[in-house]
């Protein structure tokens, strides 16, 4: 069964989840969902399947290549044990791949899709960039190196790619002992806030063990509540600028310097570094969480009813294709693939007004404060 087709078949579990999760937080009423970002992050989700069916063959080719003819020894497929070792393994080169995400620029325009979200809830987990494939398989060559066969390497990844789904809640608190070893709603929640003490921690995709040893941790701090998103907001409902926003800010910014060590050392620096001519000439001013506001442009209810209905389509339409794309031709899967991005750009401008597909600009923000997010 290809990889794609599991996504298929837990799909239901997944928006199953997403439904329970809306109505345990209307019960209590602390509901953390806004329809037109679950859509969207749901839709980026969505993207980054399609972009798999076009890319998983070089990434899973460059790595049983490398397992072929570079690995130090080839292990066992077929005994208990590697597979345990496997996924350890695996989740410790992820905790390197996820840190750089955030620690190099570079990394940091793929990965930043997953952060984009001003809400945090199970549709935020869905989120999901659609260039990772650039060089994200770099991390897990070592893997190849030492001969984890590539059978054995997809599972585990599909299993710490699958764990990190139920973390993604506001819904449940604090779990003891678990937090502290593994990764938890609490511990994932400071993964993704944008406030200085939580920025840049807590990478680990299972265990937590990584992250203190590396001196990564941070607890969640009743004090000091989580604030989501990005430093540098997206505003923007369009799937593709989502993925695009930070390449074509490095590209710009590359452009612009003079120097030309500056021109490379954007792309490799921490993500908001910036050329001292750059930020002479174009200063940004330092971050403040309680400036925050989540963009949350207002649809009226029959935005809403359409962006839904079309977004239904889409989704049973994404589904059929990930089922049967390893059966068509090329040109057919490229085609499907065109109208099913093409269909999500509409439902981002439904959603948010935008003048263009490609724009970056929306209607205005309603003004909204982030919300106090940690429930305990």
């Amino acid at each position: 069964m290809q990889a794609a087709q599991i996504i298929v078949l837990a799909t239901p579990v997944f928006l199953l989840l997403i439904a329970l999760e809306y109505a345990v937080g209307l019960v209590r009423g602390r509901n953390t969902y806004r329809l037109n970002d679950a859509l969207s992050s749901i839709g980026l989700g969505m993207m980054s399947q399609l972009t798999g069916v076009f890319t998983t063959l070089m990434t899973v080719g460059i790595y049983s290549f490398v397992y072929h003819h570079a690995a130090l020894w080839q292990l066992p497929g077929n005994v208990w044990w590697i597979w345990p070792l496997a996924l350890v393994f695996y989740d410790f080169c992820y905790y390197w791949h996820h840190r750089l995400g955030h620690e190099c620029a570079l990394f940091w325009a793929a990965h930043v899709v997953h952060h984009q979200s001003e809400d945090y809830n199970l549709s935020t987990a869905l989120r999901q960039t659609s260039t990772g494939w650039i060089a994200g398989w770099l991390f897990y060559l070592p893997m190849a190196l030492v001969g984890v066969p590539p059978l054995v390497f997809g599972v585990v990844a599909l299993v710490d790619l699958l764990y990190q789904y139920w973390v993604h809640t506001r819904q449940i608190g604090r779990l003891g002992w678990f937090d502290r070893v593994f990764c938890s709603p609490s511990n994932h929640r400071v993964h993704h806030a944008v406030n200085d003490p939580y920025l840049d921690k807590n990478y680990g995709g299972i265990l937590m063990l990584w992250d203190r040893w590396f001196g990564t941790f941070r607890d969640e701090d009743d004090e000091e509540p989580c604030v989501w998103g990005t430093r540098g907001p997206l505003r923007s409902w369009n799937p593709l600028w989502a993925n695009l926003q930070v390449y074509a800010e490095l590209a710009r910014d590359s452009w612009r310097t003079r120097r030309w060590s500056d021109k490379l050392r954007i792309w490799f620096k921490p993500p908001g570094w910036r050329p001292a001519d750059l930020q002479q000439l174009d200063p940004k001013p330092p971050f403040d969480v309680r400036r925050v506001r989540r963009w949350d442009p207002p649809m009226s209810r029959r935005a809403q009813w359409l962006a839904g209905g079309l977004f239904l389509v889409v989704l049973n339409a994404t589904g059929a294709f990930l089922w049967f794309a390893h059966e068509l031709a090329p040109s057919a899967s490229a085609l499907a693939a065109l109208g099913i991005v093409a269909s999500l750009v509409l439902i981002g401008m439904i959603c948010s007004g935008e003048p263009s597909p490609l724009s970056s600009e929306g209607t205005p923000a309603r003004g909204l404060p982030a919300e106090p997010p940690s429930l305990h």
